[in-house]
């Protein structure tokens, strides 16, 4: 049932998305596993305390973080189960777990201020999807901020909750996006949250390692079906540079992605004012990246999400059909 059910939720999402209406009448799950977060870091993250004593409370908070949205997700695919199609409803409900047509929408969106309204539009645009400072961004760098947030959220966002989706359910799901959420929110190495935020981070990283690399071949896949694309060199950029960046996940689909399209992604950008220096993805690439990568960035993903579901409608078939 959970491959057919990460099936159904990546194509409703894709038709449709979460609408706007849904999310301004009762809010999305990110939105309610955030004040969560929010109310028990307000709560329990004190700076006066001892690095070791907020650490563990950081576990603790962690712990009761996922236990709460376990035991919701389960007790809702349980109770919906019963419904007539239930499968359908719960795959509707797991759907919003999905960004696939969001992402796309706000990568697009970039693209479009670039070339309608120059640089400063752009800035703002971009703003809305990377933490980086889009004051620090020309427009060749706006352009990979795009394309980078594009190729990691595509493994964040989409690729690992289908598969956690498909592993365990709807709370498989759900534990992957309280976890993901949890390390936007709280998981960054700085003087507030380097111990607080340490166990979300941490398990962060462990979730995301099978995504991280599905994603990789996909785009290198999807290279290999998008005309002006390089599989090889996707391939070749993955294994030169992927071990290379300083998330053990990140790299993966950003090197896949550099190298399907000749850029040089990543290397050192800017975040809160402090210079974080990387290793450079698809080294070699253009770094002169432009409104037109962006769309070339997009075709690519697109097609790596075609195959994602595709991917996962077999895998449902071939159990179906061996059990």
């Amino acid at each position: 049932m959970a491959l057919s059910l990460a099936f159904l939720a990546l194509v409703i999402e894709r038709l449709l998305g979460y609408p706007q209406w849904l999310v301004d009448r009762i809010g999305h799950p990110v939105i309610w596993i955030g004040r969560l977060i929010g109310a028990l870091e307000t709560r329990f993250n004190r700076l006066d305390q001892s690095f070791a004593r907020r650490k563990a409370l950081g576990v603790a908070t962690f712990i009761v973080l996922l236990t709460v949205t376990g035991t919701a997700a389960t007790v809702i695919e349980s109770a919906l189960l019963w419904l007539p199609l239930g499968i359908l409803v719960v795959a509707l409900f797991s759907s919003s777990l999905l960004a696939q047509k969001s992402l796309e929408d706000h990568v697009r969106a970039v693209a479009d201020a670039l070339e309608s309204g120059g640089l400063t539009a752009g800035r703002k645009a971009v703003s809305m999807i990377v933490g980086r400072d889009p004051d620090q961004l020309d427009e060749a760098g706006v352009c990979r901020a795009a394309i980078e947030s594009l190729a990691e959220n595509f493994s964040d966002g989409i690729t690992a909750p289908a598969v956690w989706l498909g592993l365990l359910g709807l709370p498989g799901g759900a534990l992957y996006k309280a976890t993901n959420t949890a390390d936007s929110m709280i998981g960054h190495r700085n003087a507030r949250y380097g111990a607080y935020g340490w166990a979300a981070a941490r398990f962060d990283d462990l979730v995301n390692l099978p995504a991280s690399r599905l994603t990789a071949l996909l785009f290198i896949a999807a290279a290999a079906m998008t005309p002006g694309a390089a599989p090889r060199a996707a391939w070749q950029a993955v294994r030169r540079d992927a071990g290379k960046h300083k998330s053990p996940n990140a790299g993966w689909p950003e090197a896949a992605m550099a190298g399907a399209l000749g850029l040089g992604l990543a290397g050192p950008r800017v975040y809160g004012g402090v210079l974080v220096d990387d290793h450079v993805m698809g080294e070699g690439g253009r770094r002169e990246a432009t409104a037109i990568d962006i769309r070339r960035a997009l075709t690519l993903s697109r097609t790596a999400d075609q195959l994602l579901i595709i991917l996962f409608g077999l895998l449902a078939v071939g159990f179906i059909v061996l059990v």
